[in-house]
């Protein structure tokens, strides 16, 4: 199995919140890709670097960023001799190439024929998530079919239905069909994708695939996704918490 790290994002919303605030600590965040932000004294990426590198039928970890922060990438992956940091070429956030292609980009680039495992670089999750338990699950469905997918999903409220992709389910959790934003009595499901709203959103894709391969999914009980100011010091203020109790990178 491979791993592919979406990170080609400019980070235009935080970018806007940070040059708002007074305090020097977060001015001084200026310049740095999200996935690079401290979370509890590390940067965000490094949690999955070292969650993956636990995983020893991980081969390869791949990470797709964009011209503006390639050399920040490079610079931090010298203590990662395992991790290959590719550039998607672009220089604006008008030019991005978007999730989708950046996948495509790095398959193509690294001829990628393996299982891959897809994570986006500015995510994390709840200290109730193990990776491990989740790459055996997709392990135990790759045996039964070559051909299945597995996509991870958490609870939404009701009102929160409008904002997301709801997939919607069997029994043995096959997802049979995405509702693109839906009204709350649209459906019963309340299984949260990631929101839907920009072009390139991989939700895209993932509807797209639905029609065509087996796409499972594994509940999660919630994440964190850097897309402003409040919500990063939302997961900077959760991980400096758990850090000691739970060591994270041990």
């Amino acid at each position: 199995m491979k791993a592919v790290i979406l990170a080609a994002g400019y980070g235009t919303r935080l970018l806007k919140d940070l040059e708002n605030v007074n305090e020097q600590r977060l001015k001084c965040l200026i310049g740095t890709p999200k996935p690079l932000l401290p979370v509890g004294g590390f940067p965000l990426i490094s949690y999955w670097i070292e969650a993956l590198k636990a995983d020893h039928d991980l081969k390869d970890i791949h990470i797709v960023t964009n011209d503006m922060y390639y050399s920040k990438f490079k610079e931090w992956a010298k203590n990662y001799p395992f991790v290959t940091v590719l550039s998607d070429g672009t220089s604006t956030n008008e030019k991005r190439l978007g999730a989708v292609s950046c996948l495509q980009l790095i398959i193509e680039t690294f001829q990628i024929d393996d299982s891959i495992i897809v994570i986006g670089g500015d995510t994390l999750f709840y200290e109730d998530f193990h990776l491990q338990d989740v790459l055996k699950r997709y392990e135990v469905l790759h045996k039964d079919n070559k051909q299945a997918n597995l996509v991870l999903s958490y609870i939404c409220k009701d009102e929160d239905t409008k904002k997301y992709g709801i997939l919607e389910a069997d029994e043995s959790y096959r997802v049979r069909a995405i509702k693109e934003k839906p009204k709350a009595m649209d459906t019963a499901s309340r299984q949260a994708d990631a929101p839907i709203d920009e072009k390139d959103a991989p939700g895209h894709y993932l509807s797209w695939l639905v029609a065509r391969k087996p796409v499972y999914f594994y509940s999660i009980s919630g994440r964190f996704d850097i897309g402003n100011l409040e919500s990063y010091l939302l997961c900077d203020e959760y991980f400096q918490e758990k850090m000691n109790k739970l060591n994270y990178l041990q």
